[in-house]
């Protein structure tokens, strides 16, 4: 095993580095659960439902929740042997070497980066009509960038840099805000199964499979399949628990549990509150940017519906903070292996985090989100987020291997047939995403691999030892 090889096995030296070990597994899973429940559970379930699944959207859910979940056991497993910075990107470079691990990280870095972008421009939507309810609401000028008729997405823009802020701070005061809105939000899920379970039309399953499997209606891809490559955003982020390796106290032991157990747990919260929500409005009427608190609307609860729209506030922050913070935790390990300048990895000595690449990653998604329209590159956040998954789920089966005898303190049950499984499960809802994500997709993977070349081969770590 290399040098290399073995400081991802074991982790780089905090006294190096500087980052604390403070996270437990109820924070890992609280991260988790942080970055899961958001767009996916208030945004998405209608969508998909009125537009792919119908009330098969359940069934659109499990099957993505699957194919997370070979995906979270593989990632488990290379948490708890390999370690080092976490991620996908930390792991394929242990499995498939520099090159690989480049083209993950730059993958991740879009992933993240225009994730965290685009959901602060559904959180500035959900603020401004907050805000309009008590008289307060913004101008439309402010609320749309320059691209869309306005000047700024100023609620947009201005959520991202309190969020940079809060991660300057700290990673175990940015725990405790993000256990806190947690709670906030899953109390709103409880409110809505409160209310619609008893408001329930079962004639409002019917027909249950409007599209079937998988059709093609004018030239596009729908049914349950389709609808799980759509819905399968509403997972991105779990993998962020796992760039939180070098901040739990016990990454060995915590890092699968705060994996797994989060993953689990939302998979079961969207199954129920996807079955209900199409139990109590039909489908059709579901393609709405806030559908739980339409339902609930819809069905004359207005003080439920307030409260979920509250609810809505929370959840996406937590999603933005725990998306942001995954970001900076990868560029810091990239930048530590030589592929991004080191200036990316310097950690404060007070904050004990990397303000520097907090700061400049908060200001360029600030502008992203209050002047940008971002339309469809938001479609490129499943198509990275399965790649790095499969690529995942290939480094267990390379490392099974290449290096048998490492360390294992979690290992996959049943040989490489479940990693097996992950590889197959994900590669095909990348097969049902539509073509033109495929076309940006490789258009930056492209502009990755210029940078590799030009910069990152000359420096790497690798290359220097």
């Amino acid at each position: 095993m290399s040098d290399l090889f073995r400081k991802k096995a074991v982790g780089y030296d905090d006294a190096e580095f500087g980052l604390k070990r403070v996270l437990s597994a109820l924070d890992l899973t609280l991260l988790g659960i942080g970055a899961i429940i958001g767009t996916g559970i208030f945004v998405l379930t209608g969508v998909a439902a009125a537009t792919q699944s119908g009330p098969a959207v359940v069934l659109s859910f499990v099957v993505a929740g699957f194919a997370c979940g070979f995906a979270a056991l593989s990632y488990a497993e290379l948490a708890s042997s390999v370690g080092g910075c976490g991620s996908a990107y930390g792991y394929s470079y242990a499995a498939f070497g520099e090159l690989i691990a480049w083209i993950i990280a730059w993958d991740l870095i879009l992933e993240y980066g225009v994730s965290v972008a685009a959901v602060a421009n559904g959180w500035s939507g959900y603020f401004n009509n907050a805000l309009t309810a008590i008289g307060l609401g913004l101008p439309e000028e402010l609320t749309k960038g320059p691209f869309a008729g306005g000047i700024v997405n100023l609620p947009a823009f201005g959520i991202v840099i309190i969020l940079m802020l809060l991660l300057i701070m700290g990673v175990r005061e940015t725990a405790r805000i993000n256990a806190a809105m947690v709670a906030v939000k899953l109390a709103t899920i409880a409110v809505f199964l409160a209310v619609g379970l008893f408001n329930i039309h079962p004639a409002n399953w019917t027909p249950f499979a409007p599209f079937g499997w998988f059709e093609h209606v004018d030239g596009k891809p729908v049914g349950i399949l389709a609808g799980a490559s759509l819905v399968f955003f509403a997972y991105v982020g779990f993998d962020a628990v796992s760039t939180a390796v070098e901040e739990a106290r016990d990454p060995q032991r915590d890092v699968p549990r705060g994996l797994i157990g989060s993953l689990i747990f939302c998979t079961i919260i969207y199954i129920v509150v996807s079955g209900v929500l199409t139990g109590i409005v039909n489908y059709t009427e579901l393609n709405v940017s806030s559908p739980v608190a339409f339902a609930l609307q819809k069905i004359g609860f207005n003080w439920a519906s307030a409260l979920v729209a509250a609810g809505v506030i929370a959840g996406l922050t937590t999603v933005m903070l725990v998306l942001y913070y995954a970001l900076t935790r990868i560029i810091v390990g990239v930048s530590r292996d030589g592929l991004l300048p080191p200036y990316f990895s310097v950690v404060n000595e007070k904050t004990h985090t990397p303000v520097r690449t907090t700061v400049i990653t908060g200001l360029g998604m600030a502008i992203m989100s209050g002047f940008i329209p971002l339309g469809v590159l938001a479609e490129l956040v499943n198509i990275g987020t399965l790649a790095a998954f499969v690529l995942v789920c290939a480094g267990v089966i390379a490392l099974r291997k290449t290096h048998p005898d490492l360390d294992r303190p979690f290992k996959m049950p049943g040989g490489i047939i479940l990693p097996v499984m992950g590889v197959l499960s994900c590669g095909a809802l990348i097969a049902f995403l539509p073509f033109e994500t495929h076309l940006r997709f490789i258009v930056w993977l492209a502009l990755g691999l210029i940078i590799y070349f030009v910069y990152s081969i000359r420096h790497s770590r690798l290359a220097a030892a």
